[in-house]
């Protein structure tokens, strides 16, 4: 069994070791493939799985780069350089917001390109690629468009940043490869390479002719001269001015005719964008509510990740009070990693035995310095982990009776009546409902 063991780390220490070389020279993908499948033979490889979060952080996905790093941290808790990573972008929270907002711009112009709407998807993605200019995606998909387009010398200026960024990616090698056919770009780097190696290689047979040397004198080159000037001014007169006076009038006319029809198809055209432009303005009002709240959703995975690493940090720092607080603000349903489910699972378990106890603590000390809306605040959260709790519910009645909300308190008091009539609590709630 041990003898596997040791195979599987050398399998996945080799393809971490080819995985930096290809990233070292900018192959992304190619690195990306061989971290997979060294984490394959070794999921506990954190330098391969840093390495991988690197990766996908710079072509940018910030959201697959904080995963890797999250599950790299909960496996390696120290000297471990992800945590570094994590703290940076912690303690530069505009990076996180910029990748956010990048995401759902993105996510945006996707939406309009399947709608049909590629203008606006195009200026959707150009502001996305000046915001963040190695988000790979969004140039593929700014590119892609372009070629739809037939401006394909737009979509080679994207291709060309996203092989700068990294020089392997498949798409965009193919995309380019279209893009070079339909420029002509193709076919003379093709006649280039031809040339390269289509020299003619001198025989040993060849022979080389000197010029014909014909000795004159002074007089026989001045009479040669003048005839030759006399015979071309009469060429010119007789025979190319002529006909380069018609070709320029033919020339003139069909320019007039060029642009008279270029101008009407100009007016159509203007007439059809305005029509076009009236037509995408009233889909982006009619779409507005659900492009939100799809844009919304996918910042906020995003920041529920960032929430997870911040309570693991907490953990870290032997910090219950603010990890509990940090968890009272999460959505962990939006978490759907696999690998982070355990870590969850085990936050959760720990928040059901004892981080509703912290809040109710919190909310009893806010309510003793008469933060009313603080102490209500932390009640409702540590309901929201254990809601069956007759203590919190009383004195959450409690303070709303203290800020004259006698509504809420009877209906609170009338709660802990009903439901825990066997419990002192019940009691002194029909006291204070004046029973």
């Amino acid at each position: 069994m041990d003898y596997y063991v040791r195979r599987n780390h050398q399998i996945a220490n080799s393809f971490y070791n080819i995985g930096l070389e290809k990233a070292q020279i900018r192959d992304l993908t190619g690195a990306a493939e061989c971290l997979k499948k060294s984490l394959h033979f070794n999921k506990y490889q954190t330098d391969a799985r840093n390495l991988l979060g690197l990766i996908y952080y710079e072509v940018g996905e910030v959201s697959d780069a904080i995963v890797q790093w999250v599950i790299s941290l909960n496996l390696q808790p120290e000297n471990n350089r992800c945590d570094y990573y994590l703290d940076e972008i912690q303690r530069k929270p505009g990076r996180l917001e910029v990748a956010s907002q990048s995401v759902k711009k993105y996510n945006q112009a996707l939406w309009y390109a399947k709608g049909g709407s590629d203008d606006l998807a195009v200026l959707q993605l150009a502001a996305v690629v000046e915001d963040k200019p190695n988000f790979v995606k969004a140039h593929l998909l700014l590119a892609v468009l372009y070629m739809a387009h037939e401006d394909y010398t737009k979509a080679g200026k994207s291709l060309y940043k996203v092989l700068q960024i990294d020089k392997n990616n498949p798409k965009a090698q193919w995309y380019m490869s279209i893009v070079k056919t339909n420029t002509g770009r193709a076919e003379i780097e093709k006649r280039k390479l031809h040339n390269a190696f289509s020299h003619k290689q001198m025989q040993d047979d060849d022979v080389i002719l000197p010029p014909t040397y014909k000795e004159n004198t002074g007089t026989q080159m001045v009479i040669n001269i003048v005839i030759g000037l006399v015979l071309g001014v009469a060429a010119f007169t007789f025979l190319v001015l002529p006909a380069r006076t018609k070709a320029l009038n033919v020339a003139h006319n069909k320019e007039i005719q060029e642009y008279s029809e270029m101008l009407n198809s100009k007016n159509l055209e203007v007439d059809k964008l305005t029509r076009e432009l009236s037509d995408a303005t009233e889909a982006k009002q009619s779409a507005e509510t659900s492009l939100e709240a799809m844009a919304d959703e996918s910042g906020g995975v995003l920041n529920q990740y960032s929430m997870l690493a911040q309570v693991l940090q907490a953990y870290r720092n032997d910090d219950f009070n603010t990890a509990v607080q940090i968890y009272a603000n999460m959505d962990s349903s939006q978490i759907t990693d696999e690998p982070l489910q355990p870590i969850i699972a085990e936050i959760q378990g720990d928040m059901a035995s004892e981080g509703y106890q912290v809040l109710a603590d919190l909310g009893d000390q806010a309510a003793a310095a008469g933060n009313n809306q603080a102490a209500l605040d932390f009640y409702a959260k540590s309901l929201r982990i254990k809601g069956d709790n007759p203590e919190v519910i009383f004195n959450q009645a409690m303070v709303y009776k203290n800020m004259n909300d006698t509504d809420t308190a009877n209906q609170l008091f009338g709660e802990v009546i009903m439901n825990y009539s066997d419990s002192d609590l019940a009691e002194r709630a029909k006291t204070e409902r004046g029973y």
